[in-house]
């Protein structure tokens, strides 16, 4: 191969957190900042002039942003959210924690998005929300999605986890719809370690999303709290907020970072009959978080690559999988998906070294799968 066998295992996620980070929370500490205060809000203000909203807030993590997006939403027992059956369990998970029923949708075969199509049929009398997923930056068809709700009076959550600063021809991700929720966690463009929050255009709902953050609580006088409303804590903290504020001044950088790894990757690649990159349209403002490839014998290329140090990590499970009333039903793309989906070594700090050997070890592997397992190299 022509490469020295790396010595420390190349991360399948890697962003580097470092002393402008420990300045900021030294910061905020001398100050006497630690709980949610003037550096939470002050990151919201960046955050919300960085996606181009007038309301953000931020929270724990990104799952309990989506729970308190369907909380604002009043989404009670009984009523059907349609969810994409490939996508993290957390987007299941927080309908299901209020009672609400799950209706699963298969993705498109061209790419790992909701299918519309197939959203429409899934409607009923009882869907109250449909909750796309732009999947590693991909833009769910956000803008037809939006219609159909407002057409059947259903609410539209945007769930951009995975989508901080990617665009379509409308703007952001994540900005398009009724509520849109993000997460800060240590695997995202821009990161607070944990944290997760919450966008949206609607003054009412902005007002509605402060109180569910704050226990439920509507007013306070001389220390007397007035609970009117479904709430919880869900409160952030202005240590973490800290670490967010050095990160927001990298944004532009990592951004860059982002889409050269995912071209060095498409260069590097195009030749092998077993992987295929799952395109991410770079040129219409979509930003890959991190480069995710359709790779036969999967297993079997991930231990090969774990034997040169290098740590790859598998798609999550599909839904249908993971939730026992879906169990038995098929759901043909996103199934496919799951099983061959990988995500190759990605992050705004990863050494190109360590990116050329990846690519190095993956040009090797190939010769040890055997002929005739191929994917076809469709666009």
């Amino acid at each position: 191969m022509g490469k020295i066998m790396r010595k420390y295992p190349i991360p399948w996620w890697k962003t580097n957190l470092g002393k402008n980070e420990i300045k900021k929370i030294e910061q905020s500490i001398l100050a006497g900042h630690t709980t949610q205060g003037p550096v939470v809000e002050k990151l919201e203000e960046y955050l919300a002039k960085l996606l181009d909203v007038p309301y953000a807030l931020l929270t724990i993590n990104g799952s309990a942003a989506l729970l308190m997006a369907l909380l604002a939403f009043e989404i009670k027992a009984g009523d059907e959210i349609i969810v994409p059956n490939l996508t993290f369990i957390a987007t299941a998970q927080a309908p299901l924690l209020l009672g609400a029923k799950i209706k699963l949708v298969d993705v498109e075969c061209s790419r790992p998005l909701l299918d519309i199509k197939q959203v429409k049929k899934a409607i009923t009398r009882k869907t109250k929300a449909i909750i796309p997923v732009h999947l590693n930056g991909r833009a769910a068809e956000i803008e037809s999605l939006y219609r159909l709700g407002e057409k059947h009076n259903i609410r539209v959550i945007e769930d951009a986890a995975q989508a901080l600063c990617s665009q379509n021809s409308s703007g952001y991700l994540g900005t398009q719809s009724d509520i849109g929720v993000f997460s800060l966690g240590i695997t995202k463009l821009i990161t607070t370690v944990q944290g997760g929050l919450v966008v949206t255009r609607k003054k009412a709902l902005f007002e509605r999303l402060k109180n569910i953050r704050d226990g439920g609580i509507t007013k306070q006088v001389n220390f007397m709290s007035k609970y009117g409303i479904a709430g919880f804590n869900f409160k952030f903290n202005d240590i973490l907020a800290s670490i967010g504020l050095s990160q927001i001044e990298k944004a532009d950088e990592k951004i860059k970072a982002l889409k050269d790894i995912y071209n060095f990757y498409k260069d590097g690649l195009h030749d092998l009959d077993y992987i295929k990159m799952i395109d991410v349209r770079i040129e219409e403002g979509e930003l890959p978080l991190w480069v995710e490839v359709l790779c036969i014998e999967r297993e079997k290329v991930i231990l090969l690559l774990r034997k040169r140090n290098i740590i790859a990590k598998p798609f999550d499970h599909a839904l249908c999988d993971l939730l026992s009333t879906h169990k038995g039903k098929q759901y043909k793309q996103s199934e496919l998906y799951a099983k061959l989906g990988l995500i190759l070594p990605s992050g705004p700090d990863q050494s190109k070294d360590d990116l050329r050997y990846v690519v190095d070890s993956l040009k090797e592997i190939g010769n040890k799968i055997p002929l005739g397992r191929q994917l076809k190299k469709e666009r």
